[in-house]
């Protein structure tokens, strides 16, 4: 106990020694003793994706350190696991959806967790297999709907069904984002399209910023720009602004991932390029600030989802790391 009350309060005085940018400084949510009561997460993988699930964290949002380890090898599909995003539920539950091939497995993985140590077993989610012409399915991310108490699973499918607008070859090769939605991760709706950004467009993000106020962020997949752009809705389904606003990100960025600070959100990206990670600080999701050169992250890191954990979860799985 006094290992970790030393810990929580040698990372909160980093905190108020000035992790600070232009937009103020930020800090995990702190209680009035001074503890750390919650802790930035987010989750991870390295190349070439067939060790499992990693997560990085953070006391500020934008300067991250590894928890060592991995917490569940891949047994679906290619065996691999990219993209996994993780999403508390209302219950307290992880959820985790990730990529589990790059091409011909029209499904994703799914397990869940209490504690992000201890994972349920892998199960399969056969989010596309009764769509004909489907050639892959990558990069599912989730998000809580708390209007309709249900969770969408948003994810990029080639479909080469004869109505896509944009630049088709055998495969399809124009990628389009779609969903399923579910309430209890045994029973899913049918497959809907979510945005046709009139090209091929992947990764995309969802962010509720207040009641009928949500954004979507997502990778313009088009060669001569593969950078990120947003979108606009009153709901969480839609429909979102189209066309997609013009580029917040230079080229080569992919895989955002969005947490909030204070009033500021911190936008992540794979700068996979440049084999570095990325950062923007919006506090309107119109005017953005490059940060890239004052965050830091941990040599490897792939991109995930950012979410907020108890103080209690993370050190718990700090311990059981440093037990390995």
């Amino acid at each position: 106990m006094r290992t970790l009350n030393r810990l929580r309060m040698f990372m909160l005085a980093a905190v108020l020694a000035g992790v600070a940018s232009s937009f103020g400084t930020v800090s995990a949510q702190t209680s009035p003793s001074g503890e750390v009561e919650e802790y930035y997460v987010s989750s991870s993988f390295h190349e070439p994706a067939d060790a499992g699930l990693r997560f990085i964290y953070s006391t500020d949002g934008l300067h991250w350190d590894s928890i060592p380890g991995t917490w569940l090898a891949p047994k679906l599909g290619a065996k691999i696991m990219r993209d996994p995003s993780v999403w508390r539920g209302p219950d307290g539950v992880y959820h985790l959806v990730w990529t589990i091939a790059w091409k011909q497995d029209t499904g994703i993985g799914y397990a869940c967790s209490k504690d992000l140590i201890h994972w349920s077993e892998q199960k399969r989610i056969p989010v596309m297999d009764g769509v004909e012409g489907t050639y892959s399915v990558w990069a599912p991310e989730l998000f809580y709907d708390d209007v309709k108490q249900q969770y969408m699973i948003v994810y990029s499918a080639q479909v080469n069904d004869g109505t896509c607008t944009g630049r088709r070859n055998e495969h399809g090769d124009y990628h389009r984002l779609y969903y399923v939605t579910t309430k209890d991760f045994n029973a899913f709706s049918a497959p809907k399209l979510f945005y046709d950004a009139g090209y091929s467009c992947i990764d995309g993000v969802i962010v509720k910023r207040g009641e009928g106020d949500y954004v979507l962020v997502a990778k313009d997949n088009r060669k001569a720009n593969s950078n990120l752009r947003v979108a606009f809705a009153k709901n969480a389904e839609g429909p979102y602004t189209n066309p997609l606003s013009k580029p917040f990100t230079g080229i080569f960025a992919e895989g955002p991932s969005v947490s909030k600070a204070g009033d500021t959100y911190y936008i992540y990206y794979d700068l996979y390029r440049r084999r570095i990670y990325g950062a923007s600080a919006t506090k309107d999701f119109v005017h953005f600030t490059d940060v890239t050169g004052e965050a830091v992250f941990p040599e490897g890191h792939k991109h995930g989802t950012a979410f907020k954990a108890p103080a209690d979860v993370v050190e718990a799985l700090l311990k059981a790391a440093r037990a390995k």
